[in-house]
This record gives structure tokens, sequence and C-alpha cells, in this order.
């Protein structure tokens, strides 16, 4: 194995040390522009304008969760949600890592050893290994790089391999298709082959995660959190699907962003898991979005594909011929206002938002720690028609935690530690709709976002929780009467509508979906919650 001079590794775990033999070079812990530089002579990309890298991921423009295992050994038998996840035996992954390291020999790889978690009492020392240099780049910016003197001493807990060019065989392999994500609990490694699509590196991270932290009482969390300048005691999260609004509504200039989209809440208080941002850049727009628009043409900034003049390397952030989920990768520090711990305190504020495009639910509404479970479990939003091919009708969709696919336990597992937390730490519960008003999509109109950031204001200083109250009748929540600089009617959905009888029939058929999805849980919460689930 020829080893790069350049990059920084501790000499007794290489990946020699760890049995990986007779690669062609291989490439430890480049910095940002040697990542850049080696990305663009290999011909994974090209150099955008500012100096981002422009790259496409080619068949795989987003995740693979049907090609997603794990393996199924006694030490995780009776933890992992089977539902969700799929199993591997133990011998089909040896045998596929025995290919995959067959796969890898004489050919070049990078390395980048990295910490997941800003907390160090609870971070997670991971080595990436992987074929492009431009993967290596992106997950620098996603997680978080150890001190040159850690580097001397660091000890990867968890491996990750990702051959883009590796092709897997169901027969053999024991999976279900060419392309593979393969989590083994008692090796401690994760391989993913025959995608080159990064996103499947952050989010093996999470899912991983997801399961490791629970042990040690920490509730991982799908969120963003941001909390007041100079006052990290006051911290908000945000759940949320995607299209909800997470990131633009915690991207806030007058508060600090800890970060856009996974944390851990501990008995220390709130933790990003990365480094970095992975922001979707479809329609993004200076005016909206000036800080993340502007990540678009700085230096390394990651470009997942997006259509560009080939001239100009001007960027169409409305060209989605390619994917609706184009994106960009970033360091945190890209964000003027971003927090250079990753840290905050235990949330005074818990946002759940949802996009309801029925136009029944209410823009703002105060939860209870079992309703708020209720609600998390449930992990509402509604996909509106044109959102995909084939959607002519607002559809619901459930998926629990605010993050289905990377939920390594049962969900009643991340449940029950956020209402022991909210209850420890004495949060305050808000459900949020961005959805529609006045009618379902096609009759009503788009939560107005003035009125969004007012009601989330409003929360978050403290002067809602001293407004007039209402209880819903369809859901049991607690709605605000009257919030200064919001229209009144506003605050009453069934008010909006002009067919009060329609709203009432939508609303009967809300509550209905909202049952029907949450029977799964029943056999598992304990009775606050199920008191709680509808009205």
């Amino acid at each position: 194995m020829a080893e790069a001079a350049q990059g920084r590794v501790n000499r007794n775990k290489t990946l020699e040390n760890q049995g990986i033999t007779d690669l062609g070079h291989v490439y430890y812990n480049f910095g940002v522009p040697s990542l850049v530089e080696a990305a663009t002579v290999r011909g994974e990309g090209r150099l955008g304008k500012g100096g981002a890298f422009l790259v496409s991921t080619g068949q795989f423009t987003g995740r693979s969760p049907k090609d997603r295992f794990v393996v199924r050994t006694p030490s995780v038998e009776n933890t992992i949600w089977w539902e969700n996840n799929a199993p591997m035996t133990p011998a089909a992954f040896d045998v596929l890592y025995a290919d995959i390291l067959v796969h890898m020999k004489g050919r070049d790889y990078f390395v980048q050893d990295l910490f997941a978690g800003a907390d160090a009492a609870y971070r997670l020392d991971v080595r990436m290994v992987t074929e492009f240099a431009w993967h290596g780049l992106f997950i620098r910016h996603l997680l978080r790089h150890p001190t040159a003197a850690e580097l001397d001493t660091f000890s990867p807990e968890w491996t990750f391999i990702n051959c883009p060019s590796f092709k897997a065989d169901p027969a053999r392999h024991g999976c279900r298709s060419e392309t593979v994500i393969a989590l083994n609990f008692d090796k401690k490694l994760i391989l993913i082959g025959g995608t080159a699509y990064a996103g499947e590196n952050k989010k093996a991270v999470f899912t991983l995660l997801n399961y490791l932290l629970p042990e040690q009482g920490v509730m991982p969390m799908h969120c963003s959190a941001n909390h007041a300048i100079g006052n990290s005691d006051d911290t908000a999260v945000f759940f949320g699907l995607s299209g909800t609004g997470k990131t633009t509504l915690s991207a806030d200039p007058a508060r600090t962003l800890i970060g856009d989209d996974e944390h851990g809440w501990s008995d220390r208080g709130t933790f990003n898991f990365e480094g970095g941002c992975y922001a979707k850049t479809i329609h993004l727009s200076p005016e909206a979005e000036p800080e993340i628009y502007a990540t678009t043409s700085k230096f390394g900034t990651v470009v997942e594909n997006m259509v560009f003049d080939l001239e100009t390397l001007e960027l169409d952030y409305s060209d989605s011929s390619l994917t609706e989920n184009m994106r960009c990768a970033y360091p945190l520090d890209y964000i003027s206002n971003a927090s250079s711990t990753g840290l905050g305190g235990h949330p005074k504020n818990i946002i759940m938002l949802t996009c309801d495009a029925f136009g029944v639910l209410p823009p703002i509404s105060r939860l209870t720690s079992a309703q708020a479970m209720y609600h998390f479990l449930s992990g509402f939003t509604a996909k509106a028609p044109g959102t995909e091919r084939g959607v002519l009708e607002p559809i619901p969709t459930f998926s629990t935690c605010f993050g289905a696919p990377f939920m390594s336990r049962r969900p009643e597992v991340y449940g029950n530690l956020l209402q022991e937390k909210i209850a420890q730490f004495g949060a305050n519960c808000w459900l949020v709709n961005t959805g529609w008003t006045g009618g379902k999509f096609g009759t009503g109109k788009r939560m107005p976002i003035q009125a969004t950031r007012a009601l989330l204001t409003a929360a978050l200083d403290g002067t809602l929780a001293t407004t007039k109250f209402r209880r819903d009748p369809n859901f049991g929540f607690e709605v605000p009467v009257m919030v200064p600089g919001v229209d009144t009617g506003l605050l009453d959905p069934r008010s909006t509508w002009a067919d009060k009888g329609a709203y009432d029939a939508a609303a009967q058929k809300l509550v209905g979906m909202f049952a029907d999805n949450f029977g799964q849980y029943l056999p598992f919460i304990g009775a606050d919650v199920k008191a709680a689930a509808i009205g």
C-alpha cells in the first residue's frame, strides 16, 4: 500500500493495521483545498463559481432506503426495529466485506478521521474511507474535525467504507439490488456500494447514532436547533419533514444557529451531531435565504445535481431535470450567525412543524407532554398536489419521529425519551402548521410566512404563553385566541373556510387518518398518551 505524504494519521491506526491491504495510494485527512484539487484532477466534477465543486451523482440522486440492511446478530436481535430495518445474515455480510476488499485492491482511497457529535462526552470517532475525493470533501464538511494533536492519537470506533463502483450481487450478498448499505454492530463496520449519492454517508452516521445514543440516555433528534444570541439556555429545536420549513424557520438572524438537521439531547444540554449543512437548493433565492444561497459560490462547497451553464457556470435553481433533490453541502461557519461550539442548553421550546395541505390544523397549538409524544410518534405532514408525479389530492404522510427511515430502534424508545426529558427539563411544546388555511390545497392559501414567524417569535420569547387559549374540539390541544400582529381569523381555521360543513368533514377525515396511523403504537405506549391520542 502506497501512502500519501500529505495528511495526518495515527500510524498505529492505518488501514493496513485494520487488515485492509494492497490498496493504491491512501490519502489520509486531506484538507478542503487538497480534496478539491484531487477531485478536480480525477475528473469527479468541476470547479464552479467561487471555487464550489459541481458534481453529479449519476443514477441515484437520493437515498436508497430499501437497500439499507442491519446485520442480524444476537447482540442487536431484541433492540432493532426490524419492521423498519431489513435484516442481513452475518454470513452474507462477511462475503460482502470480503468481496469489497478484493474490489478495493490497487485502487486509491481517501480517509477522513472525524468526530460525530459536538459534545466530547458523547461524540463518536468515525473513519470514512471513500473511493471519491469529493465524498471525502462532503463528509469533511458534514462532520467535525479533530485537532492535529487529536489526530495523532485518533482511534476509530467505527469504520465506513464507501465504494460506488462496487456492485452488489443480491444472490451472493443477501441484499435487494446492486446497491447496498449494510450496518454491522458487532464488527463496528458500515459498507456502502453501488451508489454515488453522498447523503448515504451522512444518514448512515445518523442511523448509527440513533441506535447507540439512547443507551446513554441521549435523545437523538432529526431537527434543527438555535438559541438566543448570547444565551444558550434559551434553546429551541425544530422537528419537521421535508417542505415544512425546518431549515428556513430555524435560520433566524436574531438567534444563533446550532445546526440544521441532527442533534442530541443529553442531561448536559443540546448538541449538534454535525459540523456542516446539507441544504436543498431548488428555488433557493438570495432574497428568501441569502446566506444559504451565498454558500453555493463559496470555496469547497459541494453543489450536487444542479444544472449549470457550461460556459458561465451560473447555477439554475429552478431546473429540476436532474432531480428535485438538488443540494449543497458546506461547513457550518459559512453561515454568519452559526454557533462555533455546536452546543446549546436544554430546549426551552420544542417546535413540531407540519405542512397540512388539508387546511385543518391551526397555525400554532400548545401541546402537553403526552400530546407532544403523540404528535412526535405520528410525524405528520401532507404532500400537496404537484409535488410528485400523480399526486392530484393532498396525501397524508406519517413519518414517525419526523424521520422514520433513520430510526434503528422502535419509535416508542425515542418517544419515551422525549417525554421524559420534557418532564425533567420543563420544555414548552408547540405544533406549528406551515400549510394551508381557508381550505385545502387548491381552495385555500398557504399560511402567511409573516404570521408563522410572528407566532414563533411569541412562542420563543414567552409572550404566547401568557395569552388566552381555547381547546381545539378535534385534536384536544390548546390554540391561542389572540396574538398581537397576527390576524385573529387565522387562529381559528374553521372560520377561514367559506363552507363550515366542508371544514368539519375535512377535520373528521384528518382525525381518522391520525387514528388509523396511530393504532400501530397503542400496544407500546402508556395510558396518558393513549388518552391524548385525539381529543
